[in-house]
């Protein structure tokens, strides 16, 4: 497949877009100049970028959950609690699991099925099915801003009815939304479909109308080092900013140690606007997210809310834009919508205690300057591979495991990368695999994965990878031998 980080032409991208509408009936639904008249007519409150840009501007994070329901009559009462039990300052719609893997009619008998037993046989909100219209009741339900979260590898039609509907936010990308949720679609297939939504993006940008991207931080949510989510969210800022996308927020995924999430914050802002800057996009708002802790929770609610709290401190003193929030029900299910309002006001409680803080010290520039290092080594590489195309260059990293994300389902990812823990809980690297780092970078990780392994009196191993996984579940950060 031909890939390329080019801007979509006129002529293709209208004749995608023919095909793209016909999908599923509410296509025709879409109407791009009146959904723009639509967009304009919103007030500011309504509006996620304004609201991100003021945030930045001030020095505040914001707080955003997770959640969505097939029924739209309970997805309002359940945005609507959030906005009001929960004070979220900004509001998700999580969209269902066949939406996400474009299983429109089984979507919609999942509605029927929801409405016949009078509870949720979906996993989140089927926008495709429920149309513009639909949306729109969403929308105009509440007074905050509203954005599109789901995990899809071809999210054409949703970007479609979604942005026509209202929603002023959309999360995603062709990395993000490929190697951390699937096993056998190709790069290359998901980066085309994610320029698509992309320059759906930019054409709604030059109407006058500024939409929110998001590419997805966490990835596998899974020891994760900063460097890989860095080079995705970086990667992906630069593949949405060549369609005309003009606000991004690149996100990051909890790990766990202070000091590493916190440099983790600050690098991912200073890096990624000096990509954009390096290749000629100057005209981009960045702004960041920290997701809370997105591996094993503890059941016990009240050591659950230990671990909110705690993502909460570090956004917070990050500086990061916004926190994407969990709730205590995350080890048993989906929450509850009561459960989903007190991890929202857990985590403001904190927020707001911490606002006036600031952190540093000599531990947190040296952390900041191997993030550095680490991430620059992983884009440069990809550009390299591309022949200076970031485009093809990410499809070919991925390929040599220059890019490789730990823990990944899909069958192209190189999977040789191996995580686990330093002696003070900060996500290392036990094999680098093929990640292109200098020797240095190679010995640094070595050593701190070595004092760990002295003070515990065993060998570095996959048993450290092992214990680290399920430490948190078990009350720990680190997986320490018991």
């Amino acid at each position: 497949m031909d890939i390329q980080n080019k801007r979509i032409p006129e002529g293709e991208f209208e004749a995608l877009r023919k095909e793209v509408l016909t999908q599923w009936p509410t296509g025709k639904e879409v109407d791009l100049k009146e959904a723009v008249e639509y967009h304009k007519s919103m007030p500011v409150n309504r509006i996620f970028s304004s609201k991100l840009v003021e945030a930045k501007r001030t020095g505040n994070t914001l707080v955003q959950p997770r959640a969505g329901v097939p029924v739209i009559e309970e997805h309002i009462k359940l945005m609507q609690y959030l906005e009001k039990e929960g004070e979220a300052d900004l509001l998700p719609t999580t969209i269902d699991s066949y939406t996400r893997q474009n299983r429109y009619e089984e979507a919609e008998n999942g509605v029927a099925e929801s409405i016949r037993l009078g509870r949720a046989m979906l996993n989140g909100f089927p926008a495709v099915n429920h149309g513009v219209a639909g949306c729109r009741r969403v929308v105009e339900s509440v007074d905050t801003p509203l954005q599109v979260r789901h995990g899809t590898p071809d999210a054409r039609l949703l970007a479609e009815i979604t942005l026509a509907g209202g929603f002023t936010s959309y999360e995603g990308g062709g990395i993000s939304y490929n190697l951390p949720y699937c096993k056998n679609v190709p790069m290359e297939r998901t980066i085309k479909d994610w320029q698509y939504a992309d320059r759906l993006t930019g054409l709604y940008e030059e109407m006058g109308v500024s939409v929110n991207r998001e590419p997805y931080g966490p990835l596998t949510g899974t020891l994760v080092p900063p460097c890989i989510s860095h080079a995705v969210a970086i990667i992906e800022a630069l593949l949405a900013a060549e369609q005309g996308v003009k606000n991004i927020t690149v996100g990051y995924g909890q790990c766990g140690n202070l000091v590493q999430d916190i440099a983790a914050i600050r690098t991912l802002q200073e890096l990624t606007d000096e990509y954009l800057s390096k290749n000629g996009y100057n005209d981009v708002v960045v702004t960041t997210v920290l997701h809370q802790w997105m591996g094993g929770f503890p059941a016990d609610e009240a050591k659950a809310f230990g671990v909110i709290s705690a993502g909460s401190l570090t956004a917070a003193l990050a500086k990061a834009t916004k926190v994407i929030v969990k709730s205590p029900h995350e080890a048993v299910g989906i929450p509850t919508m009561e459960a989903n309002a007190q991890g929202l006001r857990c985590t403001k409680q904190v927020v707001n205690m911490m606002c006036d803080q600031s952190f540093n010290d000599h531990h947190l520039e040296n952390e900041k300057n191997i993030i550095r290092r680490e991430t620059r080594s992983i884009v440069d590489k990809c550009f390299e591979l591309g022949g200076g195309d970031i485009a093809l260059g990410v499809c070919r990293g991925v390929e040599a495991g220059a890019l490789d994300v730990p823990f990944a389902p899909c069958r192209f990812n190189k999977g040789l990368m191996l995580p686990c823990r330093d002696n003070e809980g900060a996500v290392r690297i036990l094999n680098p695999g093929n990640l292109p780092f200098s020797q240095e970078l190679k010995d640094f990780h070595a050593e701190k994965i070595n004092e760990r392994a002295k003070s515990e009196k065993r060998d570095a191993s996959f048993q450290m990878v092992i214990d680290d996984v399920y430490a948190i579940g078990k009350g720990r950060l680190v997986g320490r031998p018991r």
